[in-house]
């Protein structure tokens, strides 16, 4: 990985990490349905441009009934379910346990695609998981004032949504294989964008949103979304699908350290022991925690 990848690999994730952070400044103001809309519309009309200049429109033409299921799953309903959780509970907790979205990945490549289930990859799902539950069960995170139904909804919320994010991913690679990475990043927007319009308008905010929760939703939208895609498919395409899904452990640490820096949240030793637990075990069911050689037996 050259310096510029690197470099934009941890630009990367520090958008994705922000992201929880702005999510927690505009959901209060706005509700997660109009936040999410706001969010998805402005990144698509962002990239929908770049995607036309690329002369790329025929492929999201072709494929738009698949391209909008996932931008249903990868983004319409993710997003909103994050909006909820950013009424319960801090920045960094969402973002910890956003890193669960390999985890369940795998599990639905094993349960609908039959990819082999090893025993690393079980035993790795196994302690990821372990992490995920660990982290429920001791709340750490959670926002003062938070009720436990609040906090329990919150947490829901999160594992659905990282659900969503397993389910798109494997549902990519079965149905949209070969097409450009940006008709499916501007299309998916388009298509949460319309999925949202009608729960948005009707959960329009009635109190106007002030000047700091409007320039989180252009943020999320511009620089958490839509550049965010620019540089995701720009770093596949330079060092390969793995590599890059490396920003996975990296927006944890990022979610974390904004949620500090700017809103004073709490990072608990909690919070830190899960997040490690979670991220081990991803790294051990993704393969990417080398094993030991067996050696050949004597002929």
């Amino acid at each position: 990985m050259r310096p510029r990848d690197a470099a934009e690999l941890l630009l990367l994730a520090a958008l994705w990490g922000a992201s929880f952070l702005f999510m927690r400044i505009a959901a209060p103001q706005f509700g997660p349905w109009a936040m999410a809309e706001l969010r998805v519309a402005g990144a698509g009309l962002l990239l929908l441009p770049i995607l036309a200049w690329r002369g790329e429109l025929g492929a999201l033409a072709l494929r738009w009934r698949a391209i909008g299921v996932v931008g249903v799953t990868n983004s319409a309903l993710p997003f909103v379910l994050f909006g909820v959780a950013a009424l319960s509970i801090t920045a960094g907790l969402a973002s910890v346990f956003n890193a669960a979205t390999p985890l369940f990945t795998a599990v639905l490549g094993w349960a609908w695609l039959r990819e082999p289930m090893t025993r690393g990859r079980a035993l790795g799902l196994a302690i990821g998981f372990a992490g995920v539950v660990g982290l429920a069960w001791d709340k750490a995170g959670a926002q003062s004032g938070a009720g436990d139904a609040g906090i329990a909804l919150a947490i829901a919320a999160c594992l659905v949504a990282t659900l969503g994010y397993g389910f798109s991913a494997n549902f990519t690679r079965q149905r949209l294989a070969g097409v450009p990475a940006m008709a499916l990043a501007a299309g998916s927007q388009i298509g949460a964008a319309l999925a949202l319009a009608v729960p948005a308008a009707l959960h329009w905010p009635a109190t106007a949103p002030d000047a700091t929760a409007w320039a989180a939703v252009v943020t999320l939208s511009l620089l958490c979304s839509g550049l965010a895609y620019i540089l995701y498919f720009r770093l596949i395409a330079a060092v390969g699908a793995t590599n890059a899904s490396a920003v996975t452990f990296l927006i944890p640490v990022f979610g974390m350290l904004w949620g500090g820096w700017l809103l004073a949240e709490p990072v608990t030793g909690s919070m830190l022991l899960g997040c490690s637990v979670i991220l081990a075990g991803t790294a051990l069911a993704l393969g990417l925690v080398p094993r030991p050689a067996v050696p050949a037996r004597p002929q």
